[in-house]
């Protein structure tokens, strides 16, 4: 950033020297077309002492530029702490809509250790335990999380953790993933949960 600002401030100098320059050039060529005109208005400026200093003009505008560079960079430094500040803040309220979503499946959690204690039928237990683990599955989906195919797939070292390798069944089976240990996921298509898997050689 103070490299990009540097560039900025040589380029606006070199662009002011310039149109100075062409300002200065344009005056002596009218001086010299006019000369008696230019005489008089040289005998006046001398007389009145309004020559400026042209060091005390690049400090002045060294000055103007510095002045600018501090600006721009304690803008930037605002920009980077808002940006920071914005940034927390939305991985706190997404942080905070995941956990709202699975509070259901918490309820349903409960109501299934309730119904667990007062009933001994292992159907209907299971059958509500079914229903809580779909929805968990089901809610997980809509925020982006996708399980990842392994088993029987070919061995993809960007994908798959190698955990072992057994003689395959078949020869067909060779380097192909034969057992998984511990599924992978994504989430939106990006990984963050590697396969532990069993490879077959």
């Amino acid at each position: 950033m103070r490299q990009k600002l540097f560039n900025y401030i040589k380029h606006k100098l070199t662009m002011d020297n310039q149109h100075k320059q062409d300002e200065r050039k344009e005056m002596h060529e009218n001086q010299q077309e006019t000369p008696f005109e230019s005489t008089g208005s040289e005998e006046q400026q001398q007389e009145t002492g309004t020559d400026s200093d042209p060091v005390q003009d690049l400090e002045n505008r060294l000055a103007e530029c510095n002045d600018k560079y501090l600006r721009l960079v304690a803008e930037f430094d605002n920009f980077r702490k808002r940006s920071m500040k914005d940034r927390l803040e939305l991985i706190k309220t997404a942080s905070e809509d995941m956990i709202k979503s699975l509070l259901e499946v918490l309820d349903d959690v409960d109501r299934a250790e309730h119904q667990m204690e007062q009933s001994q039928d292992i159907s209907q237990i299971k059958e509500g335990i079914t229903l809580v683990f779909a929805k968990l599955k089901s809610i997980l989906q809509q925020k982006g999380l996708q399980e990842m195919e392994a088993a029987g797939m070919e061995f993809d070292v960007e994908q798959h953790d190698a955990v072992a390798e057994i003689p395959a069944a078949k020869e067909s089976d060779s380097g192909k993933i034969v057992d998984v240990i511990s599924k992978g996921y994504l989430l939106h298509d990006k990984i963050i949960r590697h396969a532990k898997v069993v490879v077959g050689k």
